[in-house]
Order: C-alpha cells, then sequence, then structure tokens
C-alpha cells in the first residue's frame, strides 16, 4: 500500500484558518499556530456578543419608549402597565419604533394606556 502525505489536507487545514485571522495585526494574521489561537477566541467573543445583543437592543428599546412616554407623563412601567391592562400586545421594539417614527400613533398608544389605568 502507498504511504499517504498528508501535505494537502494539513495545507488546507491551515489555510482555513489563517483566511480567517485576516485583517489582525503583526503574526496573528499569518502564523498559524498564533491565528489558531486568536481565531478561536475570536470565535468565543462572537458567541457571547451574539447573546449580549440581544440585551444591548432591549436596553436601546427601553429607554427610546421611556423617552417617548415621559413627553406625555408617564413613566415606562406605568405604560407598560397600562398597555397590558388595556390588552394591547406590541413588543418593545415596536413600541420604540413608533415613539421615534410616529408619535401620534405613539401618543395614542399612551393615551389608550393612561384610560386603561384610569388616570
Amino acid at each position: 500500500m502507498a504511504r499517504v502525505t498528508r501535505g494537502v489536507t494539513a495545507h488546507a487545514r491551515h489555510k482555513k484558518v489563517v483566511d480567517r485571522a485576516k485583517g489582525y495585526r503583526g503574526r496573528n494574521k499569518n502564523n498559524f499556530r498564533i491565528s489558531l489561537e486568536k481565531v478561536e477566541k475570536g470565535l468565543q467573543y462572537a458567541y457571547r456578543d451574539r447573546r449580549n445583543k440581544k440585551r444591548t437592543f432591549r436596553r436601546l428599546w427601553i429607554t427610546r419608549i421611556n423617552a417617548g412616554v415621559r413627553e406625555h407623563g408617564l413613566t415606562y412601567s406605568q405604560f407598560m402597565n397600562g398597555l397590558t391592562k388595556a390588552g394591547i400586545e406590541l413588543d418593545r421594539k415596536v413600541l420604540s419604533d413608533l415613539a421615534v417614527r410616529e408619535p401620534e400613533a405613539f401618543k395614542s398608544l399612551v393615551e389608550q394606556a393612561q384610560a386603561a389605568l384610569g388616570n
């Protein structure tokens, strides 16, 4: 049986890692051993931050809703409670978009929430 030379597969494996390290600084981008560590760490950061991104956006939406609601004399928590009592089921992403882009529509939601609270 013929001897198997592994040069082709090893080169392909190394190339795959080094290609992923494109844009890194110094030897991180072209030395296989170092770029392997950096690429693996980069993938860990990417995995973690895909989850953190969801938290960050939720925070942003809540901030925007709160700012929009305070213009009409309510707090965020009172507004969300009023929406629940009024039976309006809009998520925070949509509510923040309305607060920024459609102030009139958002104002009508605030009025409905106030009416449901009995203020």
